[in-house]
């Protein structure tokens, strides 16, 4: 299936009439169909494996802004630093000051999202509740010590059950958006404002529970190889 351009006009108007922002979930696309998105104005785009993106991201124009939305592996960090736009799924400590090291190296900010577990699947990563809230004391203790400087905790992400059963994943995105809110209220973070939940099946239910950032493939890419 070709890239659904008309899909992609409608879901995008959608999205920008709630400021909303859209990632193109490019996976396993070939580069054409990531221009084909590219020349309609989009530039938000996903992808979850490092040497992909990195292949990807020589040959394509370099205003894309690129999001690594895998899990990502403390030693495949320095490969995206360069360019990476926003990473989105911190699940651990040790990865973000990974990622803060490799920052530094290429004299840059990066953006990350920590990631939740709100899911019932256990397969998913992501922080729980208590490990949340561990996690931003240590990182208000770096803050403090002047350290962590070139990483940037700008949000949450999370992912609901991989169900049919939309009242679920609503209370699971309501969930992810009362943690969000406290996170948010917190002092020490200055750029604390992306939400990002829901994906191509659920991404209307997390509009409405407050996501302020969707990753959508299957619905502009068409069903993956």
């Amino acid at each position: 299936m070709a890239v659904n351009t008309e899909a992609f006009l409608n879901i995008n108007g959608q999205l920008q009439s709630k400021q909303v922002t859209l990632v193109a979930v490019s996976k396993t696309k070939p580069v054409e169909d990531i221009q084909q998105l590219y020349d309609q104005g989009q530039r938000d785009f996903g992808e979850n494996y490092v040497q992909e993106l990195a292949g990807k991201q020589l040959v394509l124009p370099n205003d894309i802004r690129w999001h690594f939305i895998g899990h990502l592996q403390s030693n495949k960090v320095k490969y995206i630093a360069p360019f990476v736009h926003l990473i989105h799924g911190v699940d651990s400590y040790k990865l973000l000051l990974e990622i803060d090291k490799q920052a530094r190296k290429a004299d840059r900010v990066i953006h990350c999202l920590l990631q939740v577990h709100v899911a019932q699947e256990e397969t998913k990563f992501g922080f729980n509740e208590l490990e949340l809230m561990e996690i931003m004391d240590a990182i208000h203790k770096y803050k403090l010590l002047n350290e962590l400087k070139n990483v940037e905790v700008a949000g949450l992400m999370g992912m609901a059950s991989l169900t049919d059963d939309l009242d679920l994943v609503r209370k699971e995105f309501k969930y992810l958006k009362l943690l969000f809110d406290h996170c948010a209220s917190l002092p020490w973070l200055n750029q604390f404002n992306i939400l990002s939940m829901g994906m191509s099946s659920d991404y209307q239910v997390a509009i409405e529970e407050g996501s302020t950032l969707v990753r959508i493939g299957s619905l502009l890419f068409g069903a993956r190889q």
